[in-house]
């Protein structure tokens, strides 16, 4: 699989990055456990997780994670965030950023995360504090590299001029909601990412199924899908215009021998922006489907096409 950086760092990670925030909630360990190797049998390194993973219940994916990836740490790149509210806290002070790490490193049983994120802002904490605290694990070797999720253009950049005149380490990546039927980040996100070397690593690139092709204007849910289980998640991806844009996206795929999931990954991976895309997995067939789709690499014609569905 291939292996790009993460803006103008030098970490590198696969295109493909497995989301584990299922892991321990809608996936037991054994189930989270053959997708890790799965994954890892495919060329995939990137695992993106969080100490508050599964939502509801933080803490039980990174050790899954961690379990999983046993001896074979080596050949990850472990992503995991802080900030979201733990029993032990939340935020962006330096008291809260190094237990939160302390933690996580416990669960995920490992002397080092590869890319820790902040996982939102926090308003009530100076970004130069929070800022000096990730430095400083960079500094001591418990994290190598430091990134931003959920926050706004301008947040970003800030985060960039305050790490140049404090001289610490920057945030290499901005992980954000990008797929063909949600691309806000194209307007202002990707500018200032080509502009200052970050990576953008895009989550809910399938838009929770809907640009998988399973689902169908008209048609009742597939039994037991992740829209059927989820009305939070139906209420917000599933609607008329959605699924007629996916058909719309189908038909290009289908032109060139591809189907709709192709298309979702490879459109993302287009730009050398964005190093690696993130999505879950619940088997190893959907590793295989999903590392078989970030293979292809659209020419200037069929990303034309592609634009084509949208006037």
């Amino acid at each position: 699989m291939e292996l790009r950086n993460v803006g103008t760092s030098g970490l590198k990670v696969s295109t493909l990055g497995i989301g584990c925030n299922n892991f321990g909630g809608r996936l037991d360990y054994a189930k989270s456990e053959a997708v890790v190797h799965a994954a890892l049998d495919h060329g995939v390194t990137h695992f993106d997780t969080a100490d508050v993973y599964p939502m509801g219940d933080g803490g039980a994916s990174e050790q899954h994670l961690g379990k999983a990836l046993g001896t074979r740490r080596v050949d990850a790149v472990i992503a995991s965030k802080f900030g979201l509210p733990m029993k032990e806290g939340q935020g962006g002070s330096r008291r809260y950023i190094m237990q939160a790490v302390e933690a996580s490193l416990k669960r995920l049983d490992t002397d080092w995360i590869d890319l820790l994120y902040f996982h939102t802002p926090d308003a009530d904490t100076p970004i130069d504090e929070t800022l000096r605290a990730m430095d400083d694990l960079i500094t001591s070797g418990k994290v190598n590299y430091i990134a931003g999720s959920n926050f706004a253009p301008w947040q970003t950049v800030e985060v960039h001029y305050v790490a140049r005149e404090l001289g610490t380490n920057r945030f290499i990546a901005t992980q954000e909601q990008y797929s063909l039927l949600t691309r806000n980040v194209e307007e202002e996100t990707i500018p200032l990412c080509q502009k200052y070397g970050v990576g953008l690593i895009p989550f809910f690139p399938l838009e929770s199924g809907v640009l998988s092709g399973k689902y169908k204007v008209g048609e009742d849910l597939p039994k037991g899908s992740r829209l059927d289980i989820s009305k939070p998640l139906a209420d917000k991806f599933l609607n008329d215009d959605n699924l007629k844009t996916a058909a719309k996206l189908a038909e290009v795929a289908k032109a060139e021998g591809k189907e709709l999931i192709d298309l979702a990954f490879a459109w993302l991976l287009r730009d050398k922006v964005v190093p690696s895309v993130i999505a879950g997995a619940s088997t190893p067939a959907q590793v295989a489907r999903n590392a078989e789709a970030v293979a292809w690499q659209m020419s200037d014609e069929q990303v034309t096409a592609t634009a084509e569905v949208f006037g």
